[in-house]
């Protein structure tokens, strides 16, 4: 009894270490704080931003004259003098190909203008003596009209030489490129020791003297512009912006893109602005837009009943604001009743509910 005895206190003993065990953990587990859920984040556009019917397009600044240099003549490049960003002047050597065979050329072409000048020169005194003869009747007149006919002949001769002569000596003056303009180069696609074929594109030259923008429309838009609308652009680089003008739509679109190129020039460009640079074209209000709206795109409307509404976030929290919409598009809406800088959501407004807390894009 003794030995049965001492082994239920044992066990006894062991059940009850066991139970104070699992009270310590299950109390440490009970400390542990679950961390609260992220409120949901949602897509936001502010008011103010697109005004009614004003359309914004990304452009570059282009030069309006951008010419493509080629050589007039073939053969091997031995100089290139440019580098891309290179500014040039009007009559600037460019690049030079060798020109030895335009100086045979050009040496064969005044060889023959001298023997057609030996001919002519022998032709005009036979002329000139058997005149004379004819005049003394001495010789009929078949003889001299015989000589009449070799001297203009020989004139003719002189003449043809002196052409091919003035066309070696272009040939030989082809053989360097020579800026037309005053620019700056944008792009160089040929090398010293390379051979090039007579208007082989080498270099693009664009002229400084006129800058402008060139922006991207799409196919529903472009009916809405036309050449001389005025436009304001303004510059990623600098703050400030400019008054522009529609100069002239391409008549075909971008097969790849199917957008049309729409050049904005720019009368009075600022002194900052440069070749490549960023900008962006906004148009004023269409006719019969009005004023005083707000695009939005079409999911941001909130109705359950007669009222249109959205949603505006307010202080980290969503409140319904009631709106009037004015006109519809395609994928976006014209509304009243929005302020300027209020924060609209535009996606999953049939998920929120009144005061809900959400996150922005902007924040964390």
């Amino acid at each position: 009894m003794s030995l049965r005895r001492r082994k239920s206190k044992s066990l006894g003993a062991a059940m009850a270490a066991l139970f104070i065990l699992m009270q310590l953990v299950m109390a440490g587990c009970g400390k542990e704080e679950i961390p609260a859920p992220k409120a949901p984040l949602v897509k936001t556009q502010q008011a103010g931003k697109a005004a009614l019917g004003e359309v914004c397009y990304a452009g570059t600044v282009r030069g309006r004259y951008e010419t493509n240099l080629s050589f007039q003549v073939g053969g091997q490049i031995i100089s290139r003098n440019v580098e891309i960003g290179s500014r040039v002047r009007a009559g600037e050597v460019l690049m030079v190909i060798d020109a030895r065979d335009a100086v045979q050329k050009a040496n064969a072409g005044d060889a023959q203008v001298a023997q057609a000048r030996a001919q002519l020169e022998l032709a005009q005194s036979n002329l000139s003596r058997y005149t004379e003869l004819y005049q003394q009747d001495v010789v009929p007149q078949a003889t001299l009209d015989q000589y009449q006919t070799n001297y203009d002949a020989a004139f003719a001769s002189y003449q043809a030489a002196l052409s091919q002569a003035a066309q070696g000596h272009n040939v030989l003056s082809y053989t360097n490129l020579v800026a037309g303009a005053d620019g700056v180069i944008s792009s160089v696609s040929a090398e010293a020791g390379q051979v090039v074929a007579a208007g082989q594109t080498v270099a693009v030259l664009v002229q400084t003297g006129e800058l402008e923008v060139e922006i991207a429309v799409p196919e529903s838009r472009v009916a809405s512009l036309a050449p001389g609308q005025a436009a304001e652009v303004a510059f990623w680089a600098f703050s400030g912006s400019v008054s522009g003008v529609v100069r002239e739509i391409s008549p075909a679109a971008d097969p790849a893109s199917r957008t049309y190129k729409v050049r904005v020039s720019v009368p009075e460009p600022p002194g900052e602005m440069q070749l490549g640079m960023t900008a962006e074209v906004r148009f004023a209000a269409e006719s019969g837009a009005g004023s005083g709206g707000i695009e939005l795109p079409l999911s941001a409307l909130y109705q359950t009943g007669e009222q249109p509404q959205v949603w505006i976030v307010e202080g980290g929290q969503v409140h319904l604001k009631e709106i009037r919409v004015k006109q519809f598009g395609k994928s976006s809406v014209v509304v009243e009743g929005l302020s300027a800088g209020d924060i609209i959501v535009t996606a999953g407004v049939h998920k929120l509910h009144e005061g809900q807390e959400v996150r922005t894009e902007e924040e964390p």
